[in-house]
Order: structure tokens, then sequence, then C-alpha cells
């Protein structure tokens, strides 16, 4: 999280920045929903996607060091697209040697390039938007009070869990333990037991002062809704991604 705070934090004056964060949110959906939607033969399309994504970046100032590390969150999305030319029933055609299925490597392509298109869409969300504004966003899309508080409290505590399960793990390792033994997957089970449960705990008090505090579970907003113009500016990138959608349904 530190490391979201840090990128965003440099050019913040730059206008991809300073959009209000709904305006973002919606881009951001509206965008990974055309590519989803995009047949996956039409391969010019998501040439056009990703010359869209680098130009939001380049605008946003976007590091490519920044983007690449945060990638792997689909490495395992990666593993199973390689695998399906493989398992694919259908015809087949040889590559290199090896046969394989034609629709196999189709499903392959579409499951890689939209994954990583929508796993970009989140990150220049991630780059651009500072994570306190992320809930009053949310507030003034008219999402249920129930989810914005949840997202508020995930953000506001994922650290601190973090850190606790450090604590429980350096704890273990000065008494001897040893994590990385098979024999110790017990022990690192209830390990996982206890910090749900300290998690738990630490919730209740939580929300315990926060009702003291007046709170009615609602998260208040601050700042003025988007107005037209940040309307048109944001969803720039999402009516492009729309257009080219279309043409590519209208070639098919």
């Amino acid at each position: 999280m530190s490391a979201v705070l840090e990128q965003v934090s440099a050019p913040a004056r730059l206008p991809a920045r300073r959009l209000p964060a709904e305006v973002k949110i919606v881009a951001a959906i509206a965008f990974t929903f055309a590519v989803v939607a995009t047949p996956r033969e039409v391969l010019w399309a998501f040439a056009l996607y990703f010359s869209i994504v680098v130009a939001v970046c380049a605008a946003a100032r976007i590091r490519l060091s920044w983007l690449l590390p945060r990638l792997s969150i689909e490495v395992p999305f990666v593993a199973l697209a390689v695998l399906l030319p493989f398992a694919e029933s259908g015809s087949r055609v040889e590559v290199l040697g090896l046969s394989l299925s034609v629709p196999g490597l189709y499903a392959a392509w579409g499951i890689l390039v939209k994954g990583t298109l929508g796993v970009l869409a989140s990150l220049v969300l991630a780059a651009t938007t500072p994570v306190q504004d992320l809930p009053g966003g949310l507030t003034r899309l008219r999402v249920p009070s129930l989810v914005t508080t949840v997202v508020l409290l995930m953000l506001r505590y994922v650290g601190l869990l973090t850190d606790e399960a450090r604590r429980m793990d350096v704890a273990r390792r000065s008494r001897g333990d040893d994590p990385r033994m098979l024999s110790r997957i017990g022990a690192t089970a209830r390990g996982v037991g206890v910090l749900f449960v300290r998690a738990y705990e630490r919730g209740e008090r939580v929300h315990s002062a926060m009702l003291s505090r007046g709170f009615t579970g609602s998260v208040p907003t601050t700042g003025a809704a988007a107005g037209a113009t940040a309307w048109m500016q944001g969803l720039t990138p999402a009516v492009l991604a729309a257009a080219v959608c279309a043409a590519a349904w209208s070639t098919v």
C-alpha cells in the first residue's frame, strides 16, 4: 500500500490523477467490460486496447518499473492458459513439433490477453487514485453502505493485520519453529486460525469505538461530485474501448 501511495503522490497535479475517484472507477470497469466482450479472434482489437492503456499510462506518468512487478498477480491464469492448448479437443496444429489444439490456443490467448488488460486497468486505477479517495468515490456511485464500509476498513487495517502476522511468524521462529517443514503444517494452520480470531476481535473493538463516536453505517463523503467535464475526460478511454469492441463485432 505504501508503494501505491508513493506512486500517486509524485505528479498529483496531472489531470489523470486529479479526476474524481468515481469517474476513474467507472472508467476502469467500463474498459474491462469492453475488453471481455471483444471476440478473442479479432487480434487487432487487443492491440488497440494496449495502445489505449499505454496512452493513459503516459499521460499519468505511471512507470513501467511500477507496473511490471504487480502484473505477477496473474501468474495462476498464465499457468492455466499454457495448459489449454494441450488439454482442449478439436482441430490441431503442429507448432515446434508439438500437437496443439486450435480452440485451446484461442482460449489460452483470450485468457492471457483479457486478463492482462483487466489487471492493467486495475493497476492504472490504483496508481492514479489515492487509497483514501476510494470509499468516497464508491459512496457517490451509490454503492451500498455496507460494501463501502467493508472496503474502508479493509484499506485501513490490512497493514495492521500484516504486521500482526509478521510478529506471530517472528515469535514462532524465535522458539525454534521452522514453518517450511511439512510436519509443521498443523502449527501453521493453527497460526492462521489464531490470526483470524485476533482479526475478528480487533474488528469488534473497532466497531464499538466507531459506534461510540457516532458512526451511522455510512461513509461520509468529502469534496464535490464529479462534473460533466470530469466525466467526459475520464470516460474517454472507456468510450474508445467500447468503439473498438463494436468495430470488432462488426467484422466477425
